[in-house]
């Protein structure tokens, strides 16, 4: 579920494709998406052991430890591009605003948080060039923990 009111358009980020923007302003630690109709999760084995499953690689994301969701349905979530600087942290399945953010802001998120620990996406980062290389599940909770704790102080 995207909280505020938003609007799916062509991304500014080099070769993105559709990027989500904001329709309005919202504070730093506000929420920008949660978790909605989520109805199961896999273990990273349970997909790499199914074919079924492995063809929908593509969609998946890392909730929490070892479990990730497939969301071959492609919900405007799924816009949500990478960036290094990102203008949401991925939180346990939450996006929080990492600053105010003025409307026309396009959601970002640092994508290592939601690859399984050591799997390079298929594409750079498209401002710096470096590689997108999935954090381990402690690296990702303690970073996306201290951040959003700075910003709720």
């Amino acid at each position: 579920m995207i909280v505020p009111r938003y609007r799916i358009a062509a991304s500014r980020i080099p070769h993105a494709g559709k990027g989500l923007f904001l329709e309005e302003s919202v504070a730093a630690g506000s929420v920008l998406t949660a978790p909605d109709a989520i109805d199961r999760t896999w273990e990273l084995s349970e997909i790499e052991a199914s074919e079924a499953l492995q063809a929908l690689s593509h969609a998946r994301a890392r909730w929490f430890e070892d479990r990730y969701t497939l969301s071959p349905d492609w919900p405007d979530e799924c816009y949500v591009n990478h960036s290094f600087q990102p203008s949401g942290l991925w939180h346990l399945g939450f996006i929080f605003a990492t600053a105010n953010l003025p409307a026309d802001t396009e959601i970002t998120v640092d994508y290592r948080h939601l690859l399984a620990p050591g799997e390079e996406e298929g594409f750079n980062d498209a401002l710096t060039g470096e590689k997108i290389i999935g954090y381990t599940w402690p690296q990702s909770l303690a970073i996306s923990t201290r951040a959003l704790a700075a910003l709720i102080r």
